[in-house]
């Protein structure tokens, strides 16, 4: 069984990182060369690549999925909020603790330090994650949240300094990374298991959507009490490779780094669920040696997919963007950007939790490859506008106030599932992808036509996690329309396709199992 998962995943994964390889190499034979150094690293670091994304989608599968889904039923079934609001909280800051990229954000904020910002930013999400909880369990609509606590989070950008605010949104993707998003998207759907109303369906998304304003927040908040007099950032370092016993040193230099880490991550999460096991779940043994089995194919995938992004995708992003704006036709890095975005979003390893997670819960009425070509689209324009704001010097703040404004006002047109999914999106695309190449894209672009790195390319993890909020809730409403002209609506086939899920389990003859969906 694991070897057809693992042939599956694997499948998954070459069709996910190939495209992106392909695109570089092309650039690196023609208008922006590479080193010989730098493209043996990244060719490298493409086949880890793909090992990683295999073993991490087979472990999230096998472990995540049901630690999350087992943990959020259990603690939302005693009904005491007493322990449930302390729980989320403690475990809201647990997982953002852990989060791998979190270190990334903590050193690029210099002036605050390490410490005091994770903590805070670990608050804003524990903080959040309790919110989100009260919000399906009191049956809050999504919107009317969204558009409090983005309202809030303006008004405290607008007070804070103009170098802190592309770093404050750049944060909300980078916190909620691989780590994060498979355990919080989990434990949603194990809350909306005991739940049995019209509405459970869309409520199982929304969580991510409202723990990544908490990190925004926290580092605004921070921005204003610390006030930096300069910020600084640390450039990315080119490697020097002679041979391939020095690339292979290269690589396993940084690989112990990287157990080191996901250790750190992962064992905290295990341990609490352990312990929630020995309390209240108490699994079969056949059925833990499971999950703890695909723990340990989380633990590999990830450490090896972060070893070939940091040690082999980041030189190449940080030089090709170098290359690129260095070029006379500086404007070319626009579509070029463009196009490495449609496609290096199908390499973050969360998006196929997201897909899978979209098509379980709606039993397919909703397919994954939409939503895959939406986020493509949505990462398209992000990285189209991040490459203008390196050319021009523009303020973020002219992209993020109407994107946000037309995102927010979407939620009134769209189905509220498309809602829920199109604003938990934003951390899904915005993983350590973005983080370890498209950054340093823009970094080396900004460089080369001599901006303001810290102004001018930091804001564009912030873009990414915008426009996808606009391009699901477009696939939405677009949904919508096409299901009132075939006599239907979206909510009353996701119903159906819940209704037509949980009749599975019953039972039911197939005439009684037809009567159920149509009631």
């Amino acid at each position: 069984m694991y070897r057809t998962r693992l042939l599956n995943k694997l499948e998954e994964a070459l069709q996910a990182v190939l495209p992106i390889m392909t695109i570089v190499l092309v650039l690196s034979f023609t208008i922006a060369p590479l080193p010989s150094s730098i493209l043996l690293a990244f060719l490298f670091g493409g086949l880890l690549l793909i090992i990683g994304m295999t073993f991490f989608s087979l472990g999230a599968e096998i472990a995540m999925d049901p630690m999350g889904e087992y943990m959020g039923g259990s603690i939302t079934k005693t009904k005491n909020l007493w322990i449930i609001l302390p729980f989320c909280f403690a475990l809201g800051m647990l997982i953002t603790i852990s989060e791998p990229d979190l270190q990334v954000l903590a050193n690029q904020v210099l002036s605050v330090p390490n410490a005091v910002l994770i903590l805070s930013v670990a608050s804003g999400v524990g903080f959040f994650l309790v919110i989100a909880l009260l919000r399906m369990l009191f049956k809050i609509p999504l919107r009317n949240m969204l558009i409090f606590f983005y309202a809030v989070t303006f008004v405290l950008a607008f007070l804070a300094p103009d170098y802190f605010m592309s770093v404050a949104f750049d944060s909300g993707g980078v916190t909620t990374g691989p780590m994060t998003v498979p355990f919080i998207m989990a434990f949603g759907l194990g809350i909306t298991y005991i739940r049995s109303d019209k509405h459970a369906e869309d409520d199982s998304f929304g969580l991510v959507a409202l723990c990544s304003i908490g990190p925004i927040m926290a580092v605004l908040i921070l921005s204003m009490i610390y006030r930096p007099d300069n910020v600084e950032y640390t450039q990315v370092m080119i490697p020097e490779i002679e041979d391939t016993r020095d690339l292979s040193f290269m690589f396993l230099k940084s690989y112990p780094t990287y157990l080191k880490d996901i250790a750190i991550a992962l064992i905290p999460i295990v341990a609490l669920f352990l312990v929630f096991n020995m309390i209240r779940l108490r699994i079969s043994r056949k059925e833990l040696l499971r999950i703890l089995m695909g723990c340990l194919y989380t633990y590999f995938g990830l450490v090896t997919f972060l070893t070939g992004v940091n040690a082999g995708f980041m030189p190449a992003g940080s030089y090709l963007g170098t290359t690129i704006a260095s070029n006379r036709f500086s404007w070319i890095i626009i579509p070029i950007g463009m196009l490495i975005g449609y496609y290096i979003v199908k390499a973050e390893p969360a998006v196929y939790v997201l897909m899978e997670k979209v098509e379980e819960i709606t039993d397919g009425s909703i397919s994954g490859k939409s939503l895959q070509i939406s986020l493509s689209i949505g990462m398209a324009v992000s990285i189209g506008m991040a490459m203008i704001r390196v050319l021009t010097g523009l303020n973020i703040m002219w992209f993020l106030i109407p994107g946000y404004l037309i995102s927010l006002f979407m939620t009134f047109i769209t189905p509220r599932i498309f809602t829920a999914i199109a604003f938990d999106s934003g951390g899904v695309a915005s993983g350590p992808m973005t983080a370890t190449f498209l950054l340093p894209f823009a970094m080396g672009a900004c460089i080369a036509v001599g901006g303001n790195v810290v102004t001018d390319a930091f804001g564009l993890v912030a873009l990414v996690a915008m426009t996808p909020m606009i391009s699901i809730q477009t696939l939405g409403f677009i949904y919508e329309r096409i299901a009132v002209r075939n006599g239907t609506t979206a909510e009353r086939r996701t119903m159906s396709s819940q209704i037509a899920a949980s009749s599975k389990s019953m039972d039911l003859t197939e005439d009684e199992k037809y009567a159920v969906i149509e009631l």
